[in-house]
């Protein structure tokens, strides 16, 4: 979770009070943090957040402006936003896009700043902010890459580029002598760490202005000269680049707001593409794209437990920020520019229930006296287990998020029906498997050194996209399971499945079937009562290859909720 650093007398500057420290401790609870470390001596607290939905609280100045509202401060409002129906005066403030940039990094969000000399604490705060938009919700600047520059120094129109990596050469910040953008990703630090999101690509990257002088390499390093902004300075143009429009457009709100809050003028800048965006082809941002979100009041009673009204569902939610109207029987709420994380009506509801104060609410106890028991999907999949294990299989328990690497690229998938997490924490947890194979395989690559035959299994669930249901995807039970040796092929496989559907007391019949995870000829689809109940075949080459297994795998998985009905 995003831990961050505020100056005290900032922090309660922003507020628009004083709040002692046990006062401070309760409000936090309304952001889901939580002091960590408080030095009186430096007047710096330690705050960890505890929601990772809010990026706008990672800020002294988004943490104090909903602290500052929930004690009745006015909600702010900000006249520099561009919308569907209203575009900004953009001036000569324009960023243009290389056409080239579309299959590499293709978007490129920013705004200008003036009106007030940056102090140390904004610029420190500026600089958190930016490791915690780009680490956290930027996925360690994979989706999201934020630089800050001396604006007096940039001459518009601002060009986005893909530059040539051996060719093109500046000096970036922390060095003092120019390197090209290949010998970056070698020889220095940030290169190091950062360089492998664009390393593949035959061209990287780069932002110049009209003069053809360097800002930055993103997501890698700004330059030492226009990248190096100081106290003092005044003027500013700060950018993100990243692979997500949307989340980009939200991280720029975020930090405009903040920076307008903090006293100083937001001046919008145009970008222009080459190629078709979600939001045409031109934008001008700051961009509020969100769109006005409603919840149903009876649902609000129902899960809050109180008789409440609309004018009280709005006066709560007033109290976190959202300007709200009542309609009928719902409660409608224009999101506020700097967040994006009402996705159903239930957001909506959690906010009402902080605004109210979780004190409010007085416990009930339950009046229902039930008595628990095993469900008919529970006890079939410890019969399974039972089975498996039986046939001499060791049980397996995997995570049921991953990433696309192991999901999609390595199994040679089109990713089709494979959920993904809006706003994952990292590329490592972002998408919801809807296959064990994947997981299996993950254990074949590192078991090279264990005693074949190989056999291993897991019975857990998957979850796939289904335009027909009500949350729009499914969650089913499966079992899983894989053959590894010298001499493992399909004879094996269909040995196993016919032992455990004998066992089972199910009747089968197999089909031929084509899947790009197994070898064609080598792979049947196992239908049971008319319903294809699950497949096994002989791992593709392909995919084996792309794990590093040098063995034969047959692998087999089981709808078991099919093979239940």
């Amino acid at each position: 979770m995003p831990k961050i650093e505020v100056f005290e007398e900032k922090l309660f500057d922003i507020i628009g009070k004083r709040i002692p420290e046990d006062r401070l401790e309760d409000l936090l609870s309304i952001a889901k943090a939580e002091v960590d470390d408080y030095d009186r001596e430096s007047g710096i607290i330690k705050i960890e957040l505890n929601d990772t939905n809010r990026p706008d609280l990672w800020s002294t100045a988004g943490l104090g402006r909903q602290l500052g509202v929930y004690l009745g401060a006015e909600i702010p409002s900000y006249d520099f936003f561009s919308s569907p129906k209203r575009t900004t005066e953009a001036g000569n403030r324009r960023i243009v896009v290389d056409p080239a940039l579309e299959s590499i990094r293709p978007y490129i969000t920013a705004f200008a700043v003036t009106g007030k000399k940056v102090d140390d604490s904004i610029l420190r705060d500026m600089i958190q902010t930016q490791e915690k938009l780009c680490w956290n919700f930027g996925q360690k600047r994979k989706s999201i890459a934020m630089g800050i520059y001396r604006s007096d120094l940039i001459e518009y129109p601002v060009r986005y580029t893909a530059a040539d990596p051996d060719t093109t050469r500046f000096v970036p910040l922390q060095m003092d002598r120019e390197l090209s953008l290949s010998e970056i990703l070698s020889e220095h630090p940030k290169g190091l760490d950062f360089g492998s999101i664009v390393a593949g690509f035959p061209k990287f990257p780069f932002i110049t202005d009209s003069r053809g002088d360097v800002l930055s390499f993103p997501p890698v390093i700004n330059s030492a000269r226009i990248g190096a902004v100081q106290v003092g300075d005044e003027n500013l143009f700060i950018e993100m680049t990243g692979t997500d429009l949307y989340s980009l457009l939200l991280a720029v709100s975020i930090v405009a707001c903040d920076l307008a809050d903090a006293g100083h003028t937001i001046l919008p800048v145009a970008v222009e593409y080459p190629f078709d965006t979600p939001l045409g082809r031109e934008i001008v941002m700051p961009y509020r794209f969100q769109e006005p979100v409603s919840a149903e009041m009876s649902r609000v009673r129902s899960m809050l437990g109180v008789d409440m009204e609309p004018r009280e569902a709005i006066e709560c939610l007033g109290r976190m920020g959202c300007r709200a109207t009542a309609d009928g029987g719902s409660v409608t709420i224009q999101v506020p520019d700097f967040r994006n994380d009402f996705l159903h009506q239930v957001d909506i509801i959690e906010d009402i229930m902080i605004g109210r104060g979780m004190s409010t609410f007085e416990p009930v106890m339950p009046e229902d006296f039930t008595v628990g028991r095993l469900s008919r999907e529970e006890m079939f999949a410890r019969s399974v287990k039972d089975v498996m294990v039986g046939l001499g299989f060791q049980e397996m328990i995997y995570n049921y998020m991953g990433s696309r690497r192991d999901f999609i690229d390595r199994m040679c998938v089109d990713g089709s029906g494979v959920v993904r997490i809006a706003n994952p924490m990292t590329e490592n947890y972002e998408y919801v498997r809807n296959s064990v194979f994947p997981c299996l395989l993950a254990s074949e690559a590192v078991s090279a050194g264990a005693v074949f035959p190989h056999k291993i299994f897991e019975v857990g669930k998957i979850a796939r996209l289904d335009e027909s249901a009500n949350e729009g995807s499914v969650t089913r039970n499966f079992c899983s399971f894989l053959v590894s040796d010298a001499g493992t092929g399909f004879n094996e496989i269909n040995a196993v499945v016919a032992a455990l559907f004998y066992y089972l007391g199910i009747e089968f019949t197999l089909e031929p079937v084509t899947d790009p995870r197994l070898i064609d000829g080598r792979a049947a689809a196992i239908v049971c009562a008319g319903r294809i109940a699950g497949y096994f075949g002989e791992t593709h080459p392909q995919v084996l290859e792309n794990w590093g297994i040098q063995v034969p795998c047959a692998v087999c998985e089981l709808d078991l909720d099919t093979l239940l009905a």
